[in-house]
Formats: structure tokens, C-alpha cells, sequence
């Protein structure tokens, strides 16, 4: 048996048991990929799939337990490299970073920006994406690191951990009726047209909830992936923007939109950073989680990772 063929196996379940995609991502034959499988459960003397004709029907039970092991030797591979990488290169390389368009935009600038005054020779690749996206760039080790709120703790492939808390903010013209208002409520809100997150982004689930406990129905009028197309929108006068308070931290205090914090109304959210379970974090990994918050250090890391933490999947206040 070789890494090929743990290699074709293991893209052939990510590519849904389809040969031809499967060899169209690893730029080899399908004829090819169908032999190194069949020599692979000859040699282990089980079916790691069912078989319709030539087509791959569905894994076996044994072929489960095959894909587990396969998934712990592609890992350690993968740690084999990281650990050559780092030692002969020592910090230099690629850190690559799969998040949402709010944190990617609002919030990673600075850390970044930190990072290379302290490694120059590490080069940046951001992969922007839905929360569940991110998760899976780090699950197949696309991203080193991922960082999102919702989505991440809901993995055990991954090790996730609280990074910072933050509130959601209301903007609109400078104008508007609610801007005189020095505490807006959720019948206010209820009575606007809204233009706010996807409900899969930013937490909005957490909007959701408010106005369905109050039996309120918000007029939501559109849905956005990031901030910036919200205030475009609240701009053109479709309704007031509902989004997270970090994308309007900068806005100039006599542009023309205003925001107003309510948090009171939905609650708390907390922005999570994830890693792969048993993946090697390079040194350069582990100085950029401390860069995004001073609630993650090395020590941290390392005993989640390992498994020691106390909590790495569930949110808890910080």
C-alpha cells in the first residue's frame, strides 16, 4: 500500500464517490484511480466501497474504519511536511487564513499587518467565504486557520476557540427618525424595512430569534454577505442595516449615516478561531492567533490542541 492510494480514496469520497472528478482534481486517469483502489482493498482484503458495475455506490462499514486510519496518516503526512517546512525554511512561508468578509475587511487588517512586520518572509492568503466554508477549508487543510462565528464549533474535526466578543449595531441616514431615539426597541426596529446579514452570516440567527421570542416579523427587504453592501443599500434608502458593530467602528462621526449599538436587543456574539484537530501549527501560527487576541496564547493553543482545554466548543462569556 502507498500514499497514493490513500490519497485516491481519500478525494473520492470529498468528490461524492465520482471517479471523473476525482481524477480531474488530482490530474491523473480514472482508469488509474479505479486499479490503485482495487490493489488497495485486495491488499487489505476488504471492500472499502460498494460497486454498482464500475460505479462507487457508497463506503462499506470496514471501508469507515479504513477512512479514519487514512485520515490519520494524510494528517500526519501533512504534519511531515509543516515540520520540514518550518525547520528548513525556518519563518518563512505561506499562512493562509479562510474567514467571512466582515472579519476579512474589519477586523484582520491590523493583525496582518502585524504579522509581516514580524515575519517578513511568511506570505498571506486570504480565503473569504460562508461561515460552513470556512470550517471546511480547514477540515481539508486549504486554511491553516479559520476564523468565523458561527459554524466553527460545530465541527469535531476541528479544535475551535473564542477570540473577541462583539454586539450588533443599527446604521441609517443621518436623518432618520429612529437617529433621535436614545434607546431603540425591537416594535421600532419591527416597523422599518431591514437590510441586514444572510441568515448563515454574522449572527443573525441571533436577530432571528429576538424578534420571533417578542412574536415580532421583521421586514427584512434584503439579505447581504458583508457589511459594506448593507450601508450601499441603507444609502440608497431601502431601510435600516442591521449588522455587526465593527463595521461601523470607523465611520466618521458626521458621515451620512449614523448607528446606534443593540446589543441590548440581540445579545452577545462571539468571533471564534478554529485549527484543525491534530494538525501541526508553524511558529508563525501560533504568533498570529496571540496577534488576534490577548485571550490566545501558545500554552492555550497547544492544550486544546492536545485536548487538555477545559472547553474548546462551546462559547462562553469573555
Amino acid at each position: 500500500m502507498n500514499l497514493h492510494q490513500f490519497r485516491f480514496v481519500q478525494e473520492a469520497v470529498r468528490r461524492n464517490l465520482n471517479l471523473t472528478e476525482t481524477a480531474k482534481a488530482l490530474f491523473t486517469s480514472q482508469p488509474g484511480i479505479s486499479k490503485a483502489i482495487l490493489e488497495l482493498e485486495d491488499e487489505l482484503g476488504v471492500d472499502i466501497f460498494a460497486r454498482h458495475g464500475k460505479r462507487l455506490r457508497r463506503v462499506t462499514e470496514p471501508g469507515a474504519e479504513v477512512l479514519k486510519s487514512i485520515e490519520v496518516i494524510m494528517r500526519e503526512v501533512g504534519n511531515l511536511k509543516r515540520i520540514g517546512e518550518e525547520f528548513s525554511k525556518q519563518d518563512a512561508g505561506t499562512l493562509s487564513i479562510a474567514t467571512t468578509h466582515t472579519q476579512a475587511r474589519y477586523f484582520l487588517p491590523e493583525p496582518v499587518s502585524q504579522l509581516r512586520k514580524r515575519f517578513p518572509k511568511v506570505n498571506i492568503s486570504l480565503h473569504q467565504g460562508a461561515p460552513a466554508q470556512v470550517a471546511q477549508m480547514v477540515i481539508e487543510e486549504v486554511a491553516d486557520i479559520g476564523i468565523a462565528t458561527e459554524a466553527l464549533a460545530e465541527h469535531s474535526e476541528l479544535i475551535s476557540l473564542p477570540c473577541y466578543e462583539w454586539q450588533h449595531a443599527v446604521v441609517m441616514p443621518a436623518g432618520h427618525p429612529l437617529a433621535q431615539l436614545e434607546r431603540i426597541t425591537l416594535e421600532d426596529l419591527a416597523q422599518q424595512p431591514l437590510v441586514s446579514y444572510h441568515p448563515s452570516f454574522s449572527g443573525r440567527t441571533r436577530v432571528d430569534q429576538a424578534f420571533a421570542a417578542r412574536r415580532l416579523k421583521p421586514n427584512i427587504v434584503l439579505e447581504a454577505i458583508d457589511a459594506d453592501v448593507i450601508k450601499t443599500y441603507v444609502r440608497l434608502g431601502m431601510g435600516i442595516g442591521v449588522l455587526a458593530e465593527i463595521a461601523v467602528r470607523d465611520d466618521p462621526p458626521n458621515g451620512d449615516l449614523v448607528s446606534r449599538p443593540v446589543g441590548h436587543l440581540f445579545g452577545p456574539n462571539v468571533t471564534r478561531v478554529a485549527f484543525k484537530r491534530g494538525a501541526y501549527l508553524r511558529n508563525f501560527v501560533y504568533a498570529f492567533a496571540e496577534m488576534l487576541s490577548d485571550r490566545l496564547n501558545r500554552g492555550l493553543i497547544t492544550r486544546a490542541m492536545s485536548g487538555d482545554a477545559a472547553d474548546t466548543g462551546h462559547d462562553y462569556q469573555l
